[in-house]
């Protein structure tokens, strides 16, 4: 999924200060997580799941593991993260394995409505135009977050003009920039340029070495790029337009009600704080789990 031509030595140096030191080739099929053991079953959510995962045992989860912390790949080229972490306990609580078919971003949804996977955890913005197609149970709140080359000051709402790098079809790619653009043409100053990437770290990566003038990312994804890069890096203003993330689900599916309840009982039982707090995002952590929350909000 990188693609390296053309690129510097240091840029590949940045890229794998992010992935951790892995290839983000993509995996054929479903492979297990290399997180760690999943959590004590809850029979009330188990006897919620549909009985065809119940009798396969396992969940199919698609994730584009390209977005650190929340989900990237270790060593052995599998998928880990907090949001990995927390799906692997849900599918404890479930009694159920998941298995994580490793997508890019924007093939995860219709792969979800045509029956090839089960849901979908990649960081999903829960939002009214996504609720058309799929349903969420949410787990999560988090803010878009900015940010710049070190000692370069930029402010997001007033970056008319500038090189912002997006990873492509996220939330950033589709909604905010392109308002913030039209905002600024409407105005009769320049456009922003949003630099479209298929991987966080290459987006990430183009503002470490100067070839744009800003990222947009969703805030944890932000401070941990600024920490992983220790100085070559720096939050550009406050999180704002903070929204729900979910597990997208097909619409109707009553997975998603044993999803809920499962991941409820990880609130209960302090698992879902444990995991928040080892990758240091516990601010977006939530104490309800709800479905719909952009609908229902």
């Amino acid at each position: 999924m990188r693609i390296r031509y053309g690129i510097p030595v240091f840029a590949v140096v940045v890229a794998l200060a992010l992935s951790g030191c892995v290839d983000n080739s993509t995996p054929a099929g479903p492979a297990s997580s290399g997180a760690p053991a999943a959590a004590k079953k809850d029979a009330a959510a188990a006897a919620l799941l549909p009985s065809k995962i119940a009798t396969a045992g396992k969940l199919i989860v698609g994730i584009d593991p390209t977005y650190p912390p929340n989900e990237k790949k270790d060593a052995n080229g599998l998928p880990i993260g907090w949001e990995v972490e927390l799906m692997d306990a849900v599918a404890g609580k479930l009694g159920v394995k998941a298995e994580y078919a490793v997508s890019k971003f924007d093939t995860i949804i219709p792969s979800i409505t045509g029956g090839k996977y089960d849901l979908g955890l990649s960081s999903f913005t829960d939002n009214a135009e996504r609720e058309k197609v799929v349903d969420f149970v949410n787990y999560y709140t988090a803010g878009i977050l900015w940010a710049s080359p070190a000692g370069k000051t930029v402010k997001p709402d007033d970056a008319c003009g500038l090189k912002v790098a997006v990873q492509a079809t996220t939330f950033q790619d589709t909604d905010e920039i392109p308002a913030k653009s039209k905002a600024c043409t409407d105005a009769g100053k320049p456009a922003i340029q949003a630099l479209k990437f298929d991987t966080q770290d290459q987006a990430t990566n183009a503002v470490a070495l100067g070839q744009a003038d800003a990222l947009s990312a969703d805030s944890p994804v932000t401070l941990y790029a600024v920490a992983q890069l220790k100085g070559k890096l720096q939050v550009a203003g406050k999180s704002f337009e903070v929204a729900p993330y979910g597990l997208a689900v097909n619409k109707g599916n009553a997975l998603q009600k044993a999803l809920q309840k499962a991941l409820q009982s990880t609130v209960d039982d302090g698992t879902y704080k444990k995991i928040l707090d080892k990758w240091g995002v516990a601010d977006g952590g939530i104490d309800k789990i709800t479905i719909n929350a952009a609908a229902n909000g």
